[in-house]
């Protein structure tokens, strides 16, 4: 019988990543890699590195998030809606998802968490409120191409999507041109963050709507 990956630690550097929202943070990894595998939120093999890829993966962006109304498409696990809403309090949060099961758990947190900025629409992305959020984040979703379109029916005159992807995302983005240009999007950037903690890099795609 094959070992159990052993959980990961939480490093030194998410001290400073997360400052004083730690705590809950701390409880919200630990509910994390406890029911996780068992739900079919994150694989077994991701305990090994569940705060280094993916709690601190997804605190990165907070920074850029701020305090309005945030749609999170695809929140599946709370990667990186749950996260970002502990550590931005003073914003609102809709976390967007279609499965029951993953439902089931982003409220059980919200309640165990007791975060009060957080609410969980179920359903696709294409169901929840047009033209309500000033800021749309997504993660392990979908293409920059496909992402878009979403992101732009959702979003405010002035809003801001923020896509968080991997190595190939200058790839993606070069791939988007003409879905970028349909849309008139400004403000197009790539954002690598981590380095400046001594983690993961974490790859941030940015652009607005006129």
């Amino acid at each position: 019988m094959t070992e159990p990956e052993a959980t990961e630690a939480m490093p030194e550097s998410s001290r400073a990543i997360f400052g004083s929202s730690i705590f809950r943070i701390e409880e919200f990894a630990r509910n994390l890699s406890e029911r996780g595998p068992l739900l079919g939120l994150i694989g077994p093999s991701e305990l090994s590195r569940i705060w280094t890829r993916h709690i601190e993966n997804c605190g990165l962006i907070a920074g850029q998030i701020g305090s309005g109304r945030i749609a999170d498409i695809g929140s599946g696990a709370g990667l990186p809606g749950l996260v970002v809403a502990i550590m931005r309090p003073e914003s609102q949060f809709v976390l967007i998802e279609p499965m029951e099961r993953r439902v089931e758990w982003l409220r059980s947190q919200v309640e165990e968490l007791g975060l009060e900025n957080v609410e969980v629409f179920r359903g696709r992305a294409e169901e929840a409120a047009a033209g309500e959020f000033d800021q749309v984040t997504a993660r392990a979703v979908g293409s920059i191409s496909k992402l878009i379109p979403l992101a732009v029916r959702l979003l405010k005159s002035g809003g801001e999507m923020l896509f968080m992807k991997g190595e190939r995302v200058l790839e993606e983005l070069e791939a988007a041109r003409k879905v970028i240009g349909k849309f008139r999007l400004s403000g197009i950037e790539v954002l690598t963050l981590g380095p400046e903690y001594g983690t993961e890099s974490t790859r941030l795609f940015r652009a607005k709507v006129d």
